[in-house]
């Protein structure tokens, strides 16, 4: 058998998890083969899925036994594994050139060949081996270039030999040069560990020792406040009680006064009533109106809130929110764009933790329907109810446009800010079809190389191959989409007043994956971008 045709059946018999040969080939419904013990550990390992195509298989499936594999198998071991096949001729070519192994020569004596010196002479002429066919690969002497190798190219010996030791040692300057690269990698590298060792320590220090003089300086304040409260509290409850003893007092000469008045009313003499009561003064003046008692809460509190709200601000305040394009508030409603749409959902832990994965994009203007308009820098798209002009190759015939940039792997994450309702976004696969099939609007969800949410005045929809899931209402200005191609995931968030999730798809991305979105007439829609992201590629 040819080598690199031995080499090739090699390759398709070997399994795709282990890489060597098959062993106890078993075939899965898919079509693909792998070993049993494999594919059975990967199935514990992981999902009961195929590892090459991803295609999920039935629950309590079991691989089935590829008997035809199994057997290809057996004669390949039987003829001596699949590497070259054994030469036919029982009578060996003396002029092959034996491999590393033992040498099929009837022959006891070695090969001289083997090791072409001085005295190596050729075993059927006899005579000294001193030239070397290149076309043949092999020794040769004088006779062999007149019979077998007359048409072959030859070359001397130490000529053949010269030219490989100058290529050896060209090898051995590159193998030398890598190794010297590899080895400066390395120290790179650990020079590299050591310095990110040393400043994680300073850090740690440092951080450290701002932390602890922050919790002294807040112990120092947190004693004050109190002591000022205490203060304060003894202030008032003194005014109290100096008051309360005014009242007590009041109240008795009140209370005597009334005695008096009424052991007169009780006097059976009339000559003593009338000479007591002309003597009886009046009653006791009323001691007029109270002092307010000095204590206020918010008076308390306000040299406190004072000196803790620059601190919490900085704990609790987004690093980058997102900016929108130049001029962009200029562009949409005035109750659409302002501080509050970007600010409402600053403190939200969930979108902060989103950022990470942020990624800026641009809407790709050869995709744009023509009745769509982009404008600053490709970010904002808006849909007129006179087209541009005449459709332009490529482009949606249905009111869609898809961004430029497109993912294969990792962790994307994005937002976008709309005008109104009546919108939709999603990713798709490059093969989403530009032409309006059916009476529907928008081919977005509507297969199964497409997801999306729709956003209507009353209702939203996630929508995937043709498949609607009706979803709570929700606002649907501020809107965020995470997609995980590792992980194999597409979540959407509505961003107002919170990062709330709506809703999550949950696929294996096979294909690079694009952002898609559909507006009705009116409608205006802005890709926001962070300010230190770069922009997204494949």
């Amino acid at each position: 058998m040819d080598a690199s045709v031995a080499e090739q059946l090699r390759e398709k018999l070997n399994c795709s998890i282990c890489l060597g040969l098959y062993r106890d080939p078993v075939t899965l419904p898919c079509g693909h083969n792998f070993c049993g013990d494999c594919i059975r550990d990967s199935w514990r390992r992981c999902e009961q899925s195929c590892p090459e195509c991803r295609e999920p298989c039935p629950a309590g499936a079991e691989p089935r036994r590829n008997v035809a594999l199994s057997q290809v198998l057996e004669l390949l071991c039987a003829a001596g594994g699949p590497g070259p096949d054994p030469d036919p001729d029982p009578d060996p070519d003396p002029r092959a050139d034996p491999g590393p192994g033992p040498r099929a020569d009837p022959d006891p004596d070695p090969d001289p060949r083997a090791d072409p010196g001085p005295r190596a002479r050729c075993p059927r002429h006899g005579r000294p081996l001193e030239l070397f066919c290149r076309t043949e690969g092999r020794c040769a002497c004088c006779a062999c270039t007149v019979h077998e190798c007359r048409l072959h190219e030859r070359v001397l010996l130490d000529e053949e030999r010269r030219e490989r030791e100058g290529q050896l040692r060209a090898r051995l300057e590159v193998t030398q040069q890598r190794s010297t690269q590899a080895e400066t990698q390395l120290q790179d590298l650990q020079q590299q560990t050591t310095h990110i060792q040393s400043s994680a320590c300073t850090l740690a220090s440092m951080v450290s020792s701002k932390f602890s003089c922050l919790l002294q300086a807040l112990e120092k304040r947190q004693a004050l406040v109190l002591e000022n409260i205490e203060t304060a509290k003894t202030r008032a409850l003194a005014q109290i009680q100096d008051e309360e003893q005014q009242l007590r007092g009041h109240l008795e000469a009140l209370t005597q006064y009334g005695r008096r008045v009424h052991d007169l009313l009780t006097q059976g003499d009339h000559q003593t009533f009338l000479q007591e009561s002309q003597q009886l003064l009046e009653p006791p003046a009323p001691l007029g109106p109270r002092t307010p008692v000095q204590w206020d809460e918010d008076e308390q509190l306000s040299d406190l809130k004072e000196s803790l709200s620059p601190l919490c601000g900085l704990l609790l305040e987004e690093q980058h929110p997102p900016r929108m394009p130049a001029k962009a508030a200029h562009s949409l409603p005035a109750d659409t764009v302002g501080p509050q749409a970007l600010v409402s959902s600053m403190l939200c832990p969930l979108r902060k933790q989103l950022w990470q994965y942020y990624r800026n994009l641009t809407f790709d203007p050869a995709s744009a329907n023509r009745h769509f308009y982009l404008s600053h820098e490709d970010q904002q798209v808006t849909h007129h109810r006179e087209p541009q002009g005449p459709a332009r190759p490529g482009s949606f015939e249905l009111w869609q446009v898809q961004c430029a940039q497109g993912f294969r792997a990792g962790r994307h994450y994005w937002e976008v800010l709309t005008s109104d309702h009546s919108v939709t976004l999603g990713v798709t696969y490059p093969e989403l079809t530009r032409r309006k099939q059916g009476m529907n609007t928008d081919n977005i969800g509507r297969g199964p190389d497409s997801w999306g949410l729709c956003i209507h005045e009353d209702s939203v929809q996630a929508w995937h191959d043709g498949k609607a899931q009706r979803l709570p209402r929700a606002s649907g200005r501020l809107l965020g989409m995470e997609l995980d191609l590792d992980v194999g995931y597409l979540t959407f968030y509505s961003l107002e007043p919170q990062a709330q999730q709506l809703h999550t798809f949950n696929a294996f991305f096979n294909h690079p994956v694009y952002p898609v979105f559909w507006l009705l007439e009116g409608r205006t829609l802005t890709l926001c971008h962070h300010p230190v992201t770069q922009e997204a590629e494949i």
